[in-house]
């Protein structure tokens, strides 16, 4: 991305206002839903009826089904303005045109499919949508037919999905990733397994027994991701480990122990639509937030700690962060990239809580802390009683844009570009942090230092907030480092 469109997405920040309803009308003339609508960016198309819509993954050589309900369903989350539909998910608004008919294409699956035709159809969803081409130095029409060249009729399953995830790796992509069926996984894995292999300690492990290090009083309840209490000097202490699985699905616990939580939880929440999912996991994380707040009130400060926290949802990090902001404020603009320009600047605000904690509040950060978490940081920086302790975040703060092949594969990858208010990109170099702590990037390496020896890693981050604590919050100003 070059930067005069850098400078059009930050400039051109608009605020839109959404009603929802069927139909609407606009200077007295009813603007019907009903009808064909195509994506601005995205590579999505909307079909509407009466009673039934239809969600398609397009490009001008692939059109596929990627969901479809019952109209009354998108009731709530779509408006139209001006003859642009607007799909509105969480603060993320996603802009459709009318279009005459449906793409020949999306009606006509007459092509076989092949791995040379999959192959195509991943490379041009790239092409089409990847947005840092420009950030990493990728000349892609210039790498594709390298790849190309190692397709054929005959490539097995297994060689193609090595294909794929090379050229992710090579594009260099945070949130790029391929998820075939699980035989080419297993066969792949197969092939290339080393019979030394160390066991891995996971980010739930580690995360529980520094949460068990840190806690003095644990007054964790009804979560399996978030974990608050007292520390021995008096601090708080709010541990987030998820940006999801927080909705309340009233999973059966037979089917919890059959499938395990998280396969037992995608499968559930998989049912509901994009809206319905997103207000679920903020519904829930609301509950659980407002009573780790009102377990904190008294605290003098609160250590929030999203070192071993992936992502998930970013209005699952609005919620968080809401509960620590007293009013209404801008903190970060998105873009997504739509052919040769990118989209409208969404602007994107952060809302008031009634009954904010606006004492210091340490943010512990580390290069795990990726995606969602990427973009809470972000957003952090909007907070005056917010300093960052630890390392950079991961730098991985696009959306994941998740599309299927022609042979039922997944992968997605980084189409958008966030922006902190004053028009800094973080993607690769992750949010910077006031304190350092020099945490290793390696994952593993990361995580062993500290399940080996969690009482260190304690000691160093309250030494840490003492060295900072004779300085004013505002020595320690949030605007990009």
């Amino acid at each position: 991305m070059g930067p005069g469109l850098k400078t059009i997405c930050v400039i051109g920040l608009l605020l839109l206002f959404l009603s929802s309803c069927n139909n609407k009308k606009v200077n007295n003339e009813v603007i019907d839903q009903n009808g064909i609508w195509q994506s601005i960016g995205y590579g999505r198309i909307l079909v509407i009826d009466s009673s039934d819509y239809h969600f398609y993954d397009y490009t001008t050589t692939y059109c596929g089904l990627k969901k479809e309900g019952q109209t009354d369903k998108l009731s709530t989350s779509i408006s139209i303005k001006n003859d642009t539909l607007l799909y509105s998910i969480g603060f993320d608004i996603y802009k459709f045109v009318r279009i005459n008919n449906l793409p020949k294409i999306c009606k006509d699956s007459l092509r076989k499919v092949d791995p040379e035709y999959v192959f195509e159809v991943f490379g041009e969803t790239i092409n089409e949508h990847y947005a840092y081409f420009d950030l990493n130095y990728i000349d892609f029409e210039l790498i594709l037919p390298d790849f190309k060249e190692k397709i054929n009729k005959g490539t097995s399953e297994s060689e193609l999905y090595q294909i794929m995830e090379e050229l992710i790796d090579t594009i260099k992509d945070n949130h790029g990733y391929i998820e075939p069926v699980n035989v080419v996984i297993d066969r792949t894995s197969n092939t290339s397994s080393n019979s030394h292999e160390v066991e891995e300690i996971g980010d739930f492990v580690v995360a529980s027994k520094i949460a068990s290090t840190y806690l003095d009083s644990d007054l964790t309840e009804d979560s399996k991701v978030i974990r608050w209490g007292i520390m021995k000097n008096g601090f708080g202490y709010l541990q987030v480990n998820a940006m999801w699985l927080n909705a309340k699905l009233n999973i059966p616990d037979s089917v919890v122990k059959e499938f395990g939580f998280v396969d037992a939880y995608l499968n559930h929440i998989s049912e509901l639509s994009e809206f319905e999912a997103t207000n679920a996991e903020v519904a829930g994380t609301k509950k659980i937030i407002s009573r780790a707040i009102s377990d904190l009130r008294n605290t003098p400060a609160v250590i929030l700690d999203v070192r071993f926290n992936g992502g998930g949802n970013d209005d699952v990090s609005i919620e968080i962060l809401r509960h620590f902001n007293d009013q209404n404020k801008l903190v970060a603009s998105k873009c997504a990239r739509a052919g040769n320009k990118l989209t409208e600047p969404l602007p994107i605000y952060l809302p008031a809580s009634q009954d904010p904690y606006l004492k210091p509040v340490y943010l512990l950060t580390s290069q795990q802390s990726a995606s969602a978490t990427d973009f809470l940081a972000l957003c952090s920086m909007s907070l005056d009683n917010f300093i960052r302790i630890g390392s950079p975040t991961q730098g991985a703060i696009s959306d994941a844009l998740e599309k299927q092949l022609p042979n039922g594969w997944y992968f997605s990858i980084s189409n958008e570009l966030y922006f902190d208010p004053w028009g800094n990109c973080y993607e690769n170099i992750g949010i910077p942090v006031h304190y350092e702590l020099f945490y290793p990037e390696d994952r593993q390496q990361f995580f062993k230092m500290l399940y080996n020896n969690p009482e260190k890693d304690l000691q160093k981050t309250l030494e840490s907030i003492k060295k900072i604590s004779n300085r004013t919050i505002n020595n320690y100003s949030n605007y990009p480092l």
